[in-house]
């Protein structure tokens, strides 16, 4: 059977870039892999698969690919497709790591020396502020855990007077590779844990890591408004990457220590304002926190516990927001206690005038009355 054009297998014209080559040939390597698809459909895949990496192969050579479109199937030898040809897979996982590796996944990446480069870990801080704090901002310090150079060994990991020896399982790559049936997979080498080296005799300083953790302080702006739950983000003082790989960040999580006084419910304040009862009859300036400083309401006469005033603005100005919240101050009246003679006196007083005079200084008490008297009729 004659063999397709190259081009046609991949699905790409013939000016079609390197870039999109590569993309095709990834698409396709996805979706024949004979580890997805099982029983008569698997053979089919697999022939669909190797077609596709042989027209990859040719094609992402620049020599093989001039020679492909000056003289068709004739001008490339099947010999010269990777090694073990076009139908071996011996060198294939290190002919096409880069592309498997998206497509089938793979922790770290290649660095010097064939080495495998990780990412450092991220790292969390709980930092705990006042409700003040987190209104208006601070500026401050933390002290997190650090990693420096080991003095004793300077870096190398090795005990002084001796040095590290390259792997002799993957041989200083710091990969291996495993092979299931035709298909070779790259994987971290067990032995070295991707260092690509050994150390016979580690260094007692840093037990062969060849860094110590120390404390390292770091300055951190709070920004005004900030809220419950937040994080800021602390780029690269995360823990260190492996073999020379970025460190990872550190995330400073929100902690609002709780107010003696005040509630926040997104922008806006709440609190509870006592007041005296012949202050709530007769009415009259109150004075009320507020985090910026004091303010003051006017309480009109006869004004019923749990009345709510709303004081605009008084809140707080959250991170993205373009105006502050309000303050709602809630009134609680609080009835006398420990009262003197003359007082208690006064009070009956009081209050043989209201029944005297009616239910016209106490409705509610009226209507709730009325109420009870129809409920056991």
């Amino acid at each position: 059977m004659a063999k397709r054009d190259f081009y046609d297998v991949l699905g790409v014209p013939k000016n079609a870039s390197d870039d999109d080559i590569k993309k095709a040939y990834r698409r396709l390597a996805a979706k024949h892999h004979p580890d997805r698809h099982q029983g008569d459909e698997a053979k089919a895949a697999e022939e669909k698969f190797k077609e596709a990496k042989e027209a990859y192969e040719m094609l992402s050579d620049p020599q093989k690919r001039a020679a492909y479109d000056q003289h068709g199937h004739a001008g490339v030898d099947p010999s010269m497709g990777g090694r073990g040809g076009p139908e071996g897979f011996g060198g294939f996982a290190e002919a096409f790591g880069d592309i498997f590796g998206d497509i089938f996944g793979g922790g770290g990446r290649r660095g010097g020396g064939g080495q495998q480069v990780y990412r450092g870990n991220d790292l969390s801080y709980a930092m705990e502020i006042t409700l003040e704090e987190a209104a208006f901002g601070k500026e401050t310090q933390i002290r997190v855990p650090s990693w420096d150079t080991c003095d004793t060994c300077k870096g190398s990991g090795a005990k002084p007077g001796t040095s590290a020896k390259t792997c002799t399982t993957c041989n200083g790559a710091g990969t291996v590779h495993m092979r299931q049936g035709f298909f070779s997979i790259q994987q971290t080498c067990p032995h070295c844990q991707g260092s690509g080296k050994i150390i016979p005799e580690p260094c007692t300083t840093c037990n062969g890591q060849g860094k110590i953790k120390k404390q390292k302080t770091l300055e951190v702006k709070i920004p005004a408004g900030i809220n419950e739950g937040m994080r800021i983000r602390s780029a690269g003082n995360g823990e260190p990457g492996t073999n020379g790989g970025p460190a990872g960040d550190l995330y400073i999580e929100i902690r609002v220590k709780q107010h003696e006084i005040f509630e926040r419910d997104g922008d806006d304040l709440h609190c509870t304002v006592p007041v005296g009862l012949t202050t709530a009859a007769l009415g009259g300036t109150i004075e009320v926190p507020g985090l910026a400083g004091k303010a003051e309401i006017e309480l009109p006469e006869g004004t019923q516990h749990g009345k709510t005033f709303r004081l605009r603005g008084k809140g707080i100005k959250g991170l993205r927001s373009s105006y502050p919240g309000d303050l709602y101050c809630h009134v609680s009246v609080e009835t006398p206690v420990k009262l003197t003679e003359h007082q208690r006196k006064l009070l009956k007083e009081l209050d043989d005038s209201f029944k005297k005079s009616g239910d016209r200084h106490s409705p509610n008490s009226k209507s709730w009355t009325d109420k009870v008297k129809d409920l056991f009729k």
